[in-house]
């Protein structure tokens, strides 16, 4: 029963980050391209895109459950975006975690 419960998840969890990809989302922004910026203009980008890359498992978790699952990893992600882009300072944690997901 538990692995029928953790297909459906899954299943889940791929089913929003299909549409997430396809439909225009909060990573297409310029807020998208401040934060790739930001980390361009010090030198680091792998730091951060790693920090965000590495979160992607926490933000389909956190989409999934309409916001009730929070990672470390989804967290410092979240800590990341809104540290280099004032537009992602304004966007809501799920905003955030579904343009995590369409990256």
């Amino acid at each position: 029963m538990i692995r029928f419960s953790a297909s459906i998840v899954l299943a889940g969890v791929f089913a929003l980050a299909v549409p997430c990809a396809q439909a225009s989302s909060f990573a297409g922004t310029s807020a998208g391209a401040g934060y790739a910026s930001s980390g361009a203009t010090s030198g680091s980008t792998s730091g951060n895109d790693k920090v965000v890359l590495q979160a992607r498992q926490d933000a389909a978790g956190f989409v999934a459950s309409d916001g009730r699952i929070r990672g470390a990893r989804l967290e410092a992600a979240l800590r990341a975006l809104r540290e280099g882009s004032a537009e992602a300072q304004a966007a809501s944690d799920m905003e955030l975690a579904r343009a995590i997901l369409a990256r």
